[in-house]
């Protein structure tokens, strides 16, 4: 891949990014048009649609005018006739439009795949799908195939290869892809029955930060919610991890102390500072010492709880915003030297540790 296409293609990732993470209002006429259209692909007629604020209101509102039989509830996802038909029709058109690129831009597809498709699919796993689940209540919920058919990265993936690498699609092949990007660009999250599709709007505010190498993002917000929709209902983030409210709003070595989720307790800990998380905890100093790997830092082992002990470290690198991070990491209460400590996070002895030039 030349420079000048690879150049194009980070550009087109990083404008359906921005798609992906609009807060503009929904273009509600261009939606229900592409809607409509995506219907009649699968031998359906048009549905009303039932707009509502977030993804949250979507799935505890029944629309109008419907009586839902037992197996349209939400928990019932997957036996819906409508998404598994769309999504198949959506699987379909990619063949189709692989079968476009194979032979003759077979490795450009390779390399847009990996700077374009899966660094847009990291970017959604990362913020629109995580905050979806926060929605759903669960991690793998039944509709799981069907949202994934809504992540721009497989459109913005044909996108790039007509745009920046020259594959030419038939007419109707991107007539097609076109009414798939047009929904994305238009509206969030939507739900298709038979006769009616619900759809949400989009949030309107989103907090992310850099999180990889090909411009992938993850939620963030260390003052408030990470993504937040025009009913009020938020989905709260730290450093890509979702988190109840109080852990951004109000951390207490209180409250850490009886959260049970480890993952929860640590960003917590991050958000309170691990300094000032050690002093409010009141937690004793067990021993220090010079950091052997990190000249000039020194390393501090503190008793936490039962069997549990913390060291506070600095990271031996620069973070991207320019500064040193200094955290804790847990070691087994028998562990009672700050260096054997530090060597137990690496695998190594504290002999081993003690060699080391300096740690990343």
């Amino acid at each position: 891949m030349s420079v000048l296409v690879q150049r194009e293609a980070a550009e087109i990732r990083e404008e359906w990014l921005g798609v992906a993470l609009s807060t503009l209002l929904a273009d509600r006429t261009a939606a229900q048009a592409a809607i409509s259209e995506l219907y009649r692909l699968i031998g359906l007629s048009p549905p009303r649609f039932h707009w509502v604020a977030s993804p949250m209101a979507a799935l505890e509102t029944v629309p109008p005018g419907v009586r839902l039989r037992a197996a349209e509830t939400v928990d019932r996802m997957s036996e819906w006739p409508v998404p598994p038909r769309l999504s198949t029709s959506m699987r379909q058109l990619c063949l189709r439009l692989d079968g476009q690129v194979r032979h003759v831009h077979q490795g450009m597809a390779q390399l847009i795949g990996q700077k374009v498709r899966a660094s847009l699919l990291r970017s959604s796993n990362s913020t629109l799908l995580m905050a979806l689940d926060g929605a759903y209540g669960m991690r793998f919920h039944p509709g799981r195939n069907w949202d994934t058919a809504q992540c721009v990265s497989w459109v913005a993936h044909y996108d790039a290869l007509r745009r920046a690498a020259g594959v030419v699609f038939t007419p109707e092949q991107s007539r097609q892809l076109d009414l798939w990007a047009t929904l994305a660009r238009s509206c969030g999250w939507w739900w298709p029955r038979e006769d009616v599709c619900v759809i949400s709007e989009r949030p309107v505010a989103i907090g992310t930060e850099v999180a990889g190498d090909d411009g992938e993002v993850r939620l963030h917000c260390s003052d408030g919610p990470a993504v937040r929709y025009a009913d009020g209902w938020d989905v709260y983030a730290w450093h890509g991890t979702r988190v109840p409210s109080w852990v951004i709003i109000d951390p207490t070595p209180e409250r850490i102390a009886r959260e049970a989720n480890v993952e929860v307790r640590r960003c917590a800990i991050e958000q309170l500072g691990w300094a000032s998380y050690i002093d409010q905890a009141g937690l004793r100093l067990v021993a220090s010492a010079p950091d052997p790997g990190n000249p000039g830092v020194e390393l501090r082992l503190y008793n936490m709880r039962k069997e549990t002990r913390v060291l506070l470290a600095v990271n031996g690198s620069v973070e991207r915003d320019g500064r040193r991070r200094r955290y804790g990491l847990t070691v087994p209460g028998f562990i009672a030297d700050p260096i054997a400590a530090a060597g137990w996070t690496y695998g190594l002895s504290a002999e081993q540790y003690s060699l080391l030039v300096r740690r990343t």
